[in-house]
């Protein structure tokens, strides 16, 4: 048996969420029921940490012990082939024992994508959350900076997830606008439930006009849900990375014809 760890990225309107649940197709069922297929044997894949339904992830990671004498990127090339559409393994690397997806990880990436056209794109809908009304992006970057910093986020938290603690450390948060949109990019030790998509619905008020920067400092100080903004839909919400001490996935991806990509 080795222990294995897996960058995954999803397309998070297939799924009803990571965490394998009786009658629903999730990310965590397709991905054991792959290894299964592959291997003959039952494989837990932990994961670094559950998306709802509608969610997507870019890097995703997930660790499992198995038993195959395959080399690591055979066993991936092998395990993409028994993966439904809308789930791939990126990257997959033997690593030590006492890895583990979810207690290893020290913090993560979010994204929350948001389409500012006039006019909804047609492939966009369940990528990306659509906003038509002019936006204060001078105000948002201000609001943005408040959220930075370690404090109780309990007025960002939506009741259904069980937590010890409320308080979380958020290390950066920025926009990077673009002609036709913004992403909403956050990383932090861990986010409460429904955190990263509250602070985005609270962010687009500010954009309306609906509320200062300011509103940001007094609705985290009130520890209180109902004064922030709504919670954004799950379809602009990306985990972009998982954060460990150690950085894996480090050695190039070469495959049987070279490295990918583009050469000058």
């Amino acid at each position: 048996m080795r222990n294995v760890r897996a960058l995954i990225a999803y397309d998070g309107s297939k799924f009803f969420g990571w965490q394998r649940q009786e009658g629903f197709d999730s990310v965590q069922q397709a991905l054991e029921e792959g290894l299964e297929a592959l291997t003959g044997a039952h494989v837990v894949a932990h994961g670094a940490g559950r998306t709802d339904t509608g969610v997507h992830a870019l890097g995703q990671v997930a660790s499992f012990l198995i038993d195959t004498p395959l080399a690591d990127d055979r066993l991936r090339h092998a395990l993409n082939a028994h993966l439904p559409e809308g789930v791939v393994v990126r990257r997959l690397e033997t690593c030590s024992d006492d890895f583990h997806a979810q207690f290893s990880a020290r913090g993560k990436r979010y994204a929350y994508v948001v389409c500012t056209s006039r006019f909804r794109l047609p492939f966009a809908r369940e990528h990306t959350h659509w906003v038509r009304d002019p936006l204060d992006l001078r105000a948002m970057r201000e609001a943005c900076a408040r959220f930075v910093g370690r404090r109780d986020f309990a007025a960002l938290a939506s009741t259904g997830s069980p937590r010890s603690s409320t308080v979380r450390t958020v290390r950066s948060a920025h926009l990077r606008a673009r002609r036709s949109g913004f992403a909403f990019v956050v990383e932090g030790d861990g986010f409460l439930y429904n955190m990263v998509r509250t602070m985005a619905g609270t962010l687009i008020e500010v954009g309306r006009g609906q509320r200062s920067p300011a509103d940001v400092t007094r609705l985290l100080e009130s520890l209180d849900r109902t004064q922030a903004g709504p919670t954004a839909p799950a379809g602009g919400l990306y985990l972009l990375s998982v954060l460990y001490d150690e950085r894996p996935f480090r050695a190039p991806d070469r495959g049987p014809r070279g490295t990918p990509g583009l050469f000058a």
